[in-house]
């Protein structure tokens, strides 16, 4: 069977299994809807919570981030992981103590304040809206590549299989939907790797593999692949810092209070039956979340040997890769480069007219290293490979059964779709029950909240579909947005709701607001998009770019949460005090021993 045939039997298979699930699980009250009834075993919990954060950014970019950055991109690895950490101990068990539906209604209730609310329902909205739209652009991406539709088509098929399940299933079908998809995505992850990680150093768990001797040589991988990569007038793998240090620091920390902050996330330990299994579901989270996330590092610095070994045969060797003959004479490329090329994210161009591919740093800045590519007759560098291909063509590359290719293929597809439902449900909740119910239309009925949740999960759908297809200016800056705004606004303003009685509501507000403020500014300045008198805004600092402490913007969401911190507590000091019942309720959500809601009034 062809690899066409069984790519869509594959994914065939699982999108069945997807909606079955969804119509075995669909939601028939508002507590289905917004938090499945609250009743979701916490080892399934963590399942599901695994899938929803596990997004086409984890399963597909995050190993070509490695790959590409090598060292620096441990920072990920470290951010996305911590996040847990921080949601296990100073989060989940005290919100689900709260016993409420979403996050803004714990801002609200918290913060004695519907204004309050209100900003935590915007900073909800920008964050998940901008996080999906990479989700609805790696559907498209993985569609068009393995399906051979368009990449339009593909981000329609992906709405209708996510309005199948979110829309009829609520939190309820989303959850069990999860469970699945974690399942089909691990494996897709994992048995590639394993296949992968014999191949080049005999060993099946690449965990191991990444630090086992390189195949035919007594030296380890990372070792022969520091040497391959500095060969050819790149950095060394294992060293290589982004940056610097101190922003590397920064990115780290901005991506674990990204990750505690980020609505879809905590709203899954609203599911549960208990306090204690709040801890326990994250818990759980984090070890499913690390089976992939422990195999990436070897998953990355694999793809990247496999695809030097294709480019450069040198690399099974000690010969130089400008030795006569050590690259490969293609009459036509390999197989999975023509089809990767059809996608665009792959890109060769003959300069020097030899019929090989030159694949090197052209910007190095290393004389003796120019010299030799000079006299080779190299013209510059000749290969353009986008990152977020690594994973998905890593087993074409490694010649893998057509049968793992296309797990691969419902694997991303998995990874994509899960992120988005649970992105969905959390806009959706917060228009239908935050704003809707709790400030439009308090006498709403249970039936009518339903449906209003079922049409704004539709609507949704068909914006996140529209930002798919029509991607806005600063597309590329989304997960830096989604993780800024998360980091900055929301997760400050938790962390102070449960463990300072002393804060109210205007300080509250000026720190979410201040926080929000100061990263989106920092943010939209590198994209271009900030305009003072027809002048860019990095105008004003000599157009120099990570102008404050030289600080990218995907990592300023942590400056941000400091200047939400400070703005807040000093906006504290000179407003009203909190009320006594609020300062009751804080100490009530602080002792987390059972599951009934607190209200301070006792």
């Amino acid at each position: 069977m062809d690899l066409q045939t069984i790519t869509y039997v594959v994914v065939g298979i699982t999108f069945a299994l997807y909606i079955g699930i969804a119509v075995w699980a669909r939601a028939g009250s508002t507590s289905e809807f917004y938090v499945a009834g609250g009743g979701v075993h916490p080892v399934l919990n963590g399942m599901a919570t695994g899938a929803d954060w596990m997004s086409a950014a984890s399963f597909i970019s995050m190993a070509g981030l490695i790959a590409n950055m090598g060292y620096g991109g441990g920072l990920f690895l470290m951010g996305w992981t911590g996040g847990y950490v921080l949601l296990a101990m100073l989060l989940a068990p005290y919100l689900r103590k709260f016993g409420k539906f979403t996050v803004p209604q714990f801002v609200g209730d918290r913060f004695y304040s519907k204004g309050a609310s209100t900003v935590a329902v915007v900073c909800l909205l920008v964050a998940s809206t901008t996080y999906i739209i990479g989700q609805m652009t790696g559907v498209g991406v993985a569609f068009s590549r393995f399906l051979g539709v368009s990449n339009a088509m593909g981000i329609l098929i992906g709405m209708g299989i996510v309005f199948m399940y979110a829309v009829f299933g609520g939190m309820k079908g989303i959850t069990y939907t999860q469970v699945a998809q974690y399942c089909v995505l691990i494996l897709a992850y994992t048995v590639p790797a394993i296949f992968i990680s014999m191949n080049l150093t005999g060993n099946p768990l690449p965990q191991l593999g990444l630090g086992s001797d390189f195949v035919g040589t007594d030296i380890s991988l990372l070792s022969k692949l520091d040497q391959v990569v500095t060969d050819l007038g790149f950095a060394k793998y294992t060293t290589n810092v982004r940056l610097s240090t101190l922003n590397m620091f920064v990115y780290t920390a901005s991506l674990m209070i990204g990750t505690a902050g980020l609505p879809h996330v905590i709203i899954r330990f609203f599911t549960v039956p208990k306090v204690k299994d709040a801890r326990s579901s994250a818990g759980w989270a984090l070890v499913f979340i690390a089976i992939l996330y422990t195999t990436a590092p070897g998953v990355a610095a694999m793809a990247q040997m496999n695809l030097l070994k294709t480019i450069n045969p040198s690399v099974m060797t000690d010969a130089s890769v400008f030795a006569p003959g050590a690259n490969i004479e293609y009459e036509a490329r390999p197989a999975w480069m023509k089809r990767w090329e059809v996608t665009g994210l792959l890109k060769f161009e003959d300069k020097n007219g030899d019929g090989r591919i030159q694949y090197y740093n052209d910007k190095s800045k290393n004389p003796e290293f120019v010299a030799k590519a000079e006299a080779a007759g190299w013209t510059g560098n000749e290969l353009t490979v986008n990152r977020d291909i690594m994973v998905l063509a890593n087993p074409e590359i490694a010649m893998l059964p057509n049968w793992v290719i296309a797990l691969v293929a419902a694997g991303g597809l998995a990874a994509a779709l899960s992120t988005a439902a649970g992105l969905l449900l959390a806009i959706s909740s917060a228009i239908s029950h935050d704003l809707l119910k709790d400030m439009w239309m308090p006498d709403l009925s249970e039936k009518g909240e339903l449906m209003a949740g079922k049409i704004a999960m539709a609507c949704s759908i068909c914006v996140a579909g529209y930002l798919g297809l029509n991607p806005p200016d600063f597309a590329a800056g989304t997960v830096a947005i989604a993780f800024g705004l998360a980091g900055s606004s929301l997760f400050p303003c938790l962390m102070m709701g449960i463990f300072s009685k002393t804060m109210n509501k205007e300080g509250a507000i000026a720190g979410m607001l201040a926080g929000l403020g100061i990263t989106m500014l920092y943010v939209f300045a590198h994209k271009g998009l900030l305009f003072i008198k027809g002048t860019e805004f990095l105008g004003l600092f000599g157009g120099k770019a990570n102008f404050f402490l030289g600080i990218e913007p995907n990592a300023f969401g942590a400056i941000g949460a400091v200047v939400n911190f400070a703005v807040a507590f000093g906006v504290k000091n000179m407003t009203a005090p909190v009320p006594e019942h609020i300062a009751n309720m804080v100490e009530q959500v602080r002792i987390p021993r059972g599951s009934k809601a607190v209200d301070g009034a006792h």
